[in-house]
């Protein structure tokens, strides 16, 4: 049950963080098309838009590692239900 509780708040943090990160990578990124479409400087548009690639990638992977955790919480309640099953 300790397992379940480890990978369930894991599984949460990471799933709230992922969406989190997501959003405020998006969010940089329009701000960066809209330092291209007011013409400035190269630099600044283009090292915005990088960072907020980055932001929203980190916040992407980090999402999918709360779905891993997710079926590594499912498939331990699977096992765990089979072994009811057959001490029947």
């Amino acid at each position: 049950m300790a397992k379940i509780k480890k990978l369930r708040k894991k599984w949460l943090y990471s799933s709230v963080g992922g969406i989190l990160l997501m959003g405020f990578g998006l969010s940089l990124f329009r701000d960066a098309v809209i330092l291209k479409f007011e013409s400035k400087g190269f630099f600044d548009w283009f090292l915005s838009g990088t960072i907020a690639l980055g932001v929203f990638f980190s916040g992407l992977s980090l999402f999918g590692s709360a779905i891993n955790f997710k079926s590594q919480m499912d498939s331990y309640k699977i096992k765990k239900r089979q072994k009811r099953i057959n001490k029947k």
